[in-house]
């Protein structure tokens, strides 16, 4: 339709020139009102009025077809009764009728001009497209107008491009002078603490050198090479004394090199806590000193005998699961999968010349033997624990039975005697129970049900109603026995079962698992306080000990290993060696599945007793 109703300038020509022969050149009114020059090139012909070359308004269509302004067109009839473009004769304006769809169109192009006149008007502020501008009809003082405004705005744009990076890169460096002065803060606070500390120990190595003969004297813990002139005493003892003294701090100079990262952070561990305050800085490198003494005290183990749990030499399995010390440390009891006990006296085994070692008293099970332990207070009276879920109470001098206690449903892991309360003992077993008999009543006296198997169970020593065990849902409880509705602490975080806990004193515990970590854990506080790693652990039961200050435990490399509780890393080890039954014999070192099955310490003493999954007995000493 647009295309039927514009008309070009030549068009507009022709036909005016036809209609002025017939009607009179220059008498149409329309043409004297509006004229022609210098507006038809600045309309969009699409819109154009083919009378009045202006914007339609209010469009109205002939019959003929053609478009033209509702005033136009009539007043066009009124005079020639024709329609301008094509004299197609028109009797009155009843014939014509509006052209709504042409209407809208031409609000809209309205309305898109006022619009782009705006963007003019404010100077190129308004968002425009590149389409706007290549369809205005602009002239080269628009164009240079335009060409500025961009100028003007890619100087802009640079300019914020270049402040941001350099914004970026001032708060880096903020960043990281931040980070560098809170490291040199740090640095220098460590600093502070170690002159404050070194200054403390020369003063005292000065106050010890004015008294040499103070029973205190840390004179036999420092080595001197500027005293080589002195008096050497009696039969050169003197001399000897240096020697010694020389051997045993390379020694542990060596050991403190070997762990020296770790004893670092254990230092600072220490006397960060509070330093600040002198009298707790006092105390703090006191126990550090203390810690530093006891992990460089030993550096090897030094074997005193070998025992062996098998019964013969073609016996495929001789597993030791359990080794415990009688009350005075007389005796220790031996047990595992040839479900038989077995009593030795510590001073025979350590003073005999021949080693090979019997058993002074030896009981058998009804099934493999899984625990065992000692009572505190009757130093005749052994516990154990079996396969079956059996609870066996027993004279271990006599080699005799005094109780059966049979109400756990599956395997039995572990039994414990109470120290506080000589009556009292409790267990753990695979049916998700512990129980906690009286060695004067048949039955259990109660039962605390859990979710998951439970392989150990443990009373803390110095408390009558406290016990924690460890379960297969990789957590460790722990328990008031006057309230058994909900546990005191549940410690988490091994990945997989808990094998072993025990108490180190009152107030920690340590806790094996097959995630191949020992965790150590504060009864009052929810968090590990650290993990020691080194062994090997993932899916037999290794043993675990502790004396106190150091924690030793099996792996299934065939080794024992030692920790010290204030550092992770493991303190020394002990490689048991492969020992082959007549039947395995044949077998490459490879294949061997030995590993270190039980361990126990010596109360009172550096003397380790460790057993490994082919029956080999060593008894050790730390030196």
């Amino acid at each position: 339709m647009h295309s039927r109703s514009i008309l070009t300038r030549r068009q507009f020509d022709v036909h005016t020139h036809t209609s002025g022969a017939s009607t009179g050149e220059g008498q149409n009114p329309l043409n004297q009102k509006h004229g022609i020059a210098g507006s038809f090139e600045d309309k969009d012909n699409d819109y154009i009025c083919p009378i009045c070359f202006d914007i339609i308004d209010e469009a109205y269509m002939t019959p003929c077809g053609h478009t033209f302004c509702g005033k136009c067109i009539k007043t066009c009839i009124e005079q020639i009764s024709r329609c301008p473009r094509c004299n197609t004769s028109i009797d009155n304006d009843e014939q014509i009728f509006p052209n709504v769809m042409l209407n809208e169109l031409i609000l809209k192009y309205k309305i898109k001009q006022e619009e782009k006149q705006m963007r003019l008007q404010n100077g190129g502020n308004c968002p425009i497209g590149i389409h706007d501008i290549l369809e205005e009809n602009l002239d080269l003082a628009h164009v240079n107008q335009f060409l500025e405004i961009l100028k003007l705005k890619k100087f802009q744009l640079e300019a914020d491009g270049k402040r941001i990076e350099l914004l970026i890169l001032k708060d880096f460096l903020n960043q990281v002078r931040q980070k560098k002065q809170e490291s040199l803060d740090q640095l220098t606070q460590d600093l502070r603490i170690i002159d404050e500390d070194s200054k403390r120990v020369e003063d005292a190595i000065a106050d010890i050198q004015k008294h040499p003969g103070c029973p205190n004297s840390l004179e036999s813990a420092i080595p001197s090479t500027s005293d080589s002139g002195s008096q050497e005493g009696f039969n050169g003892s003197r001399n000897i004394e240096k020697h010694y003294l020389q051997t045993t701090m390379a020694s542990r100079r060596k050991k403190v090199s070997q762990h020296f990262e770790d004893l670092e952070q254990c230092y600072f561990s220490f006397r960060q806590t509070d330093s600040n305050t002198v009298s707790s800085g006092k105390d703090e490198l006191e126990n550090f000193m203390e810690s530093l003494y006891k992990f460089t005290r030993f550096s090897s183990f030094r074997p005193l005998a070998t025992l062996s749990y098998a019964s013969d030499i073609y016996n495929g399995s001789s597993i030791v699961s359990s080794i415990e010390f009688d009350r005075d440390c007389d005796y220790f009891a031996i047990a595992g999968v040839t479900k038989k006990i077995k009593v030795f006296e510590y001073d025979a085994v350590i003073n005999d010349v021949v080693d090979i070692h019997y058993p002074v008293h030896e009981m058998v099970c009804n099934s493999k033997i899984s625990c065992v332990t000692w009572s505190s207070y009757h130093k005749n009276m052994l516990a154990s624990s079996d396969y079956e879920g059996t609870v066996t109470l027993w004279d271990a001098f006599h080699g005799l039975k005094t109780r059966v206690y049979q109400e756990h449903e599956k395997r039995c892991w572990s039994v414990d005697f109470n120290r506080m309360d000589p009556k009292l003992l409790a267990s753990g077993s695979d049916d998700s129970k512990v129980r906690l008999w009286s060695i004067n009543v048949e039955h259990s006296t109660t039962c605390l049900e859990t979710k998951a198997n439970v392989c150990c169970v443990r009373f803390n020593p110095g408390s009558r109603f406290h016990l924690a065990y460890g379960s297969a849902d990789h957590c460790v409880h722990y328990y008031d026995l006057r309230n058994t509705k909900q546990a005191l602490s549940v410690f988490k975080g091994h990945k997989k079962a808990v094998s072993y806990a025990k108490f180190l004193n009152p107030e920690n515990l340590v806790s094996a698992s097959t995630d191949s970590q020992l965790k150590l854990w504060s009864v009052n506080k929810p968090n590990c306080l650290r993990t020691f790693k080194g062994h090997i652990n993932e899916k037999n039961f290794v043993g675990l000990a502790t004396d106190g200050d150091y924690v030793a435990c099996g792996s299934e490399n065939n080794a024992l290993y030692v920790y010290y509780k204030g550092l992770s890393k493991q303190l020394m080890t002990y490689k048991f060696d492969t020992v082959r039954s007549v039947l395995d014999k044949d077998k490459k070192e490879d294949d061997a599945n030995e590993f270190v099955s039980a361990v126990t310490w010596r109360p009172g003493s550096n003397v380790l007793v460790a057993a490994n999954s082919q029956g080999t007995i060593k008894v050790l000493e730390l030196v």
